[in-house]
């Protein structure tokens, strides 16, 4: 489901009370770890996280007036759904789901660059 929001608080506070904790916290975790010059924001109905044009101007090649998204989380209906475009395919994606094998017995549906949390009641501690 898209959002219509145009801020990541206007996002975060239109989200179902039991989703706004989980979003806010994993905002959290990536805030603290994303590189200097990347920004937050919104985009095509979710929290996104890119390179801007400023650090990267030729920006995302299908359309060049966006910039260059890496992260993006949304609250879909049935799932919390993180997308990450360097684990669209290849190396990173295999290492990606051995990674999560070796780190935790629960399930999580894959797609190209997304990943879905089927039951999103969980805590992040970092």
């Amino acid at each position: 489901m898209q959002s219509k929001a145009t801020t990541p608080e206007e996002y975060i506070d239109s989200l179902p009370e039991d989703r706004k904790k989980i979003i806010s916290d994993i905002r959290k975790v990536i805030l603290k770890n994303l590189p200097k010059g990347f920004k937050e924001g919104i985009g095509y109905g979710m929290l996104c996280y890119s390179v801007p044009h400023s650090l990267y101007p030729p920006g995302y090649h299908v359309d060049p007036k966006q910039p260059l998204g890496l992260i993006s989380i949304a609250a879909q209906k049935n799932h919390i759904a993180m997308y990450h475009m360097g684990l669209y395919a290849g190396p990173l994606l295999q290492w990606f789901q051995d990674e999560w094998k070796k780190s935790t017995t629960k399930k999580t549906g894959h797609g190209k660059s997304c990943v879905r949390f089927k039951k999103p009641k969980m805590s992040l501690s970092n």
